[in-house]
């Protein structure tokens, strides 16, 4: 198995900090032509990221997460999400492969044909699934969650919500360290931004302590596609933070890579009425990038993130510098 490049930049972290390689990486970039942009745009494309053609920007995560449950002792692993969550979906098949059960906490959202299709791939599963519909609900019922689905005294291990912890928000670190082998391989320049959708943090802080440990000047601008949750600047250049500290605390020597507020920039100007509320910008994204780049998208995430992308460029925001669109839909 190919070391991540966390462990082959940094030796000392091999025997201190478990991975499990679930994808083969690098994943492809290419020129996003088609789109009439002003500045140059470049597709980063996470989708087929994973086992069997499944995965996405998750499995990144769960490459740190799911070792390290299996490092305390955990032979459940507990997450959260809505209906139609990527990330559940994702924590129970992979799970699942190393033996572990797992049990989700679901919350309501809009529903449409891509909620309904990954309802039934949730109830296909195996994974035990707890309708509990708004967050209120979830968080009273947390105490019971873990008492239902501990193995004796052993506690389920908790995922938060998106995988979006320290540990694994490195899934991101690592995407961003292969972005920058990328540029070095003159696959493409450097970018100025690198533009994503923010569900749950942790992709975009993880890009932003990636990117500084790599040298690039790129700033991430993250698409808040939530507002069941904190996701502003602040908060997501905390997470990176306390992503290099433990970092340094399983062992690497590290530069001073410190990510700084100007490193992820969040906008909330896409989000529409809420998760998983469809919006107009994002419908027209959505057919644009199928006519005219031949690139899927789905409307939660990626149609919003593309929308003010397209948005952004027509009005000059990017100064012409290259921009790299981080394409993290999976479910096929």
């Amino acid at each position: 198995m190919t070391p991540p490049l966390l462990h082959r930049c940094w030796p000392e972290l091999t025997g201190t900090l478990p991975y499990l390689r679930l994808g083969d990486a690098p994943t492809p970039v290419r020129p996003l032509a088609g789109l009439g942009c002003r500045s140059a745009v470049w597709l980063k494309d996470e989708s087929g990221y994973g086992r069997g053609g499944w995965g996405g920007n998750k499995v990144r995560k769960l490459e740190w997460l799911l070792p390290e449950a299996r490092r305390r002792g955990a032979r459940t692993v507990l997450t959260v999400g809505g209906l139609g969550t990527n990330w559940g979906l994702a924590a129970a098949l992979y799970g699942r492969e190393l033996g572990l059960d797992v049990a989700l906490g679901l919350i309501d959202h809009p529903v449409d044909d891509h909620v309904r299709a990954q309802l039934r791939r949730l109830r296909a599963s195996g994974a035990r699934l707890h309708f509990l519909h708004t967050r209120t609900r979830l968080v009273l019922a947390a105490p019971w969650l873990f008492v239902r689905h501990a193995h004796g005294l052993t506690p389920p291990y908790f995922l938060p919500a998106g995988g979006s912890s320290p540990l694994g928000a490195l899934g991101y670190v690592e995407c961003a360290l292969e972005l920058a082998g990328q540029v070095a391989d003159g696959l493409l320049p450097e970018p100025g931004w690198i533009v994503t959708a923010v569900g749950s943090g942790g992709t975009a802080a993880g890009l932003a302590l990636g990117l500084r440990l790599a040298g690039l000047r790129t700033r991430v601008l993250g698409v808040v596609v939530n507002d069941t949750l904190r996701l502003d600047g602040p908060t997501l250049t905390a997470l990176a933070r306390k992503s290099l500290a433990l970092l340094r605390a399983r062992g690497a020597r590290l530069p001073g890579a410190e990510p700084g507020p100007a490193d992820v920039v969040t906008d909330y100007g896409w989000l529409g009425a809420g998760y998983a509320h469809p919006t107009a910008p994002g419908a027209a994204a959505l057919d644009r990038a199928a006519s005219g780049a031949g690139l899927e998208l789905e409307q939660t995430y990626t149609a919003k993130a593309l929308a003010a992308l397209l948005e952004l460029d027509a009005a000059g925001r990017f100064g012409g510098e290259p921009v790299v669109f981080l394409n993290t839909f999976g479910p096929r």
